[in-house]
């Protein structure tokens, strides 16, 4: 279920695109029946469509559906921010987050991407995120947030062709959410981080209209 969803996710499998059973118990090396039930677990997280003598296809996301889910995600993971905050990081916590911060560091000091670098950045990305939605010590609203990123390239996981000047911003911002968890500031905490995800939402609306030619 795992390995298909991140297919889905990374745009391996595009949208639309139906999956085959057979294809896939052979690529993935299980026999159908596990095959079966991760696509009907994938179906029920609103990954794929099932429909009758059809069935299973990669659910179409418009562009709209995409830019909502970091709508969400924003306030979501701006109350995340704060309840970390106001909770406080355990020590394995702050070493992780302080872990993905000099990693991003050394990654954007060259002032240019190499190939595979933002494959390197995406999971360095996604520790920082994870780390500070365990800290929130909700159930809820990581479950919330776990909607939102089923929603393709909503997840933090997953970065977009963004320049080097972009994600030298966006870690930037890493580092300023952080000081302001440490400094147990709440509000400012909630605040930046609303900010960080938005701006995200914003140069993703500007890759994706310029790969659609301006449309």
């Amino acid at each position: 279920m795992d390995q298909i969803r991140e297919a889905v996710l990374n745009g391996s499998v595009a949208a639309g695109e139906r999956l085959n059973e057979v294809r896939l118990s052979r690529t993935l090396a299980v026999s159908r029946t596990p095959v079966r039930a991760a696509l009907q677990a994938l179906a029920g997280e609103g990954l794929l469509d099932y429909a009758p003598n059809r069935g299973f296809t990669v659910r179409e996301f418009p562009l709209d559906a995409i830019v909502d889910a970091y709508e969400i995600r924003a306030s979501l993971e701006g109350v995340a921010a704060r309840f970390a905050a106001e909770r406080g990081l355990s020590p394995d916590e702050k070493a992780t987050i302080e872990r993905s911060l000099r990693a991003g560091d050394r990654l954007l000091e060259r002032g240019s991407f190499e190939a595979g670098d933002l494959t390197i950045y995406r999971d360095i990305n996604g520790d920082f995120h994870d780390t500070l939605l365990v800290a929130a010590r909700n159930r809820m609203l990581a479950e919330m947030i776990r909607i939102c990123h089923h929603v393709p390239v909503s997840s933090s996981r997953n970065i977009v062709a963004f320049e080097h000047r972009d994600v030298r911003r966006r870690h930037d911002d890493h580092h300023r959410i952080y000081e302001a968890i440490t400094a147990r500031e709440p509000w400012r905490a909630e605040m930046l981080m609303r900010e960080h995800v938005s701006s995200v939402k914003a140069s993703l609306v500007k890759s994706l209209t310029e790969r659609n030619g301006g449309q």
